[in-house]
């Protein structure tokens, strides 16, 4: 009996010391991470917010890394094709995405069937931040959001807004002005920023919702209505906020990374602890603030609980959009 009951734990002991080598072998692994080509997914068109900022990383993060970081792009869906790509790969850190915020939120709240889940990625970190403004071409009889709601009154559904993305953050911001000014125009999507500027410069379409870095890129062309941040920026000192105009409203877009739901949690931290530290570089932060962005620093469990804040703030928004 006490044979039996020796060699019972006898083998539970060798069992108990394999699993622990096979987790110290895992995490040790994983503790080498990354030891081959990773690989760097814009959901958008190159040239846009998303792959200017890739751009900005790519030499720090290839030297953080210690192994090449290959850019890719995977447009269409206002990022939705991207994101649909991205949660199809393997978890294990080797390919990541741009993601923004709310587009992960709203485009499944909207659509079931958009082809992802925001719960099906894992957030890495939150960078950049850009602000949403309303413009207009700088020769447009409109010079404020008053004449752009006035005339949007007197002629419902035919004022043209240009706009990225379908359930995307201009496509959330359009609706807001529509509902808090009760006026009427026409949402113009567009695949990406770049194409969407492009189109509005060349007078197909009236206004633009557009990413601050982008009104910073054509200011000169442009009159800028109304901007998203909290408070007045110097880069606009002249355009007032949404708010300061009257209106509940600070539309903006959270920029950053993600990778699938699942991938290992020190994968995730070695992916968190990179990012953050070229987020906090000062020559980075630099660039930002100069091209219009403004520098975020929100590592995986913080930028997890926005999330969670946002889509339970975005839910009932997206009944009204439908």
């Amino acid at each position: 009996m006490k044979r039996s009951f020796w060699k019972r734990m006898a083998l539970l002991l060798t069992g108990a010391l394999l699993l622990t080598a096979c987790e110290a072998s895992l995490s040790a692994d994983r503790a080498d991470f990354p030891e081959r080509q990773i690989t760097y997914m814009i959901p958008f068109e190159a040239g846009g917010q998303s792959d200017v900022e890739a751009r900005r990383q790519h030499p720090l993060l290839e030297k953080e890394l210690g192994q090449p970081v290959v850019i890719t792009y995977k447009p269409g869906g206002g990022g939705s094709v991207g994101w649909t790509e991205l949660v199809r790969q393997q978890a294990d850190g080797y390919y990541l995405a741009g993601i923004n915020v709310p587009h992960i939120i709203l485009q499944p709240l909207a659509n079931p069937d958009t082809g992802y889940q925001t719960e099906q990625i894992q957030p890495v970190v939150l960078f950049q931040r850009t602000p949403i403004g309303l413009a207009v071409p700088k020769e447009s009889e409109i010079k404020s959001i008053e004449d752009l709601v006035q005339k949007a009154k007197k002629n419902p559904g035919k004022l043209t807004v240009a706009g990225s993305g379908t359930y995307s953050g201009h496509h959330l911001a359009f609706r807001q002005l529509e509902k808090f000014a009760g006026i009427r125009m026409k949402y113009v999507p567009f695949t990406g920023a770049t194409t969407q500027v492009q189109a509005f410069l060349g007078g197909n379409t009236d206004v633009i919702l557009a990413n601050s870095s982008d009104l910073v890129k054509y200011k000169e062309q442009l009159q800028i209505l109304a901007i998203g941040s909290d408070q007045r920026t110097e880069l606009f000192p002249d355009a007032p906020t949404f708010k300061e105009a009257g209106y509940e409203m600070s539309p903006v877009i959270d920029r950053g990374v993600g990778v699938p739901a699942g991938t290992p949690a020190p994968v995730v931290r070695r992916l968190e602890e990179v990012f953050l530290r070229i987020a906090r570089n000062d020559k980075i932060k630099e660039q930002m603030i100069k091209d219009g962005f403004e520098p975020l620093e929100m590592g995986a469990a913080e930028t997890e609980k926005y999330i969670q804040r946002k889509t339970v703030e975005l839910t009932p928004v997206i009944e009204e959009m439908k």
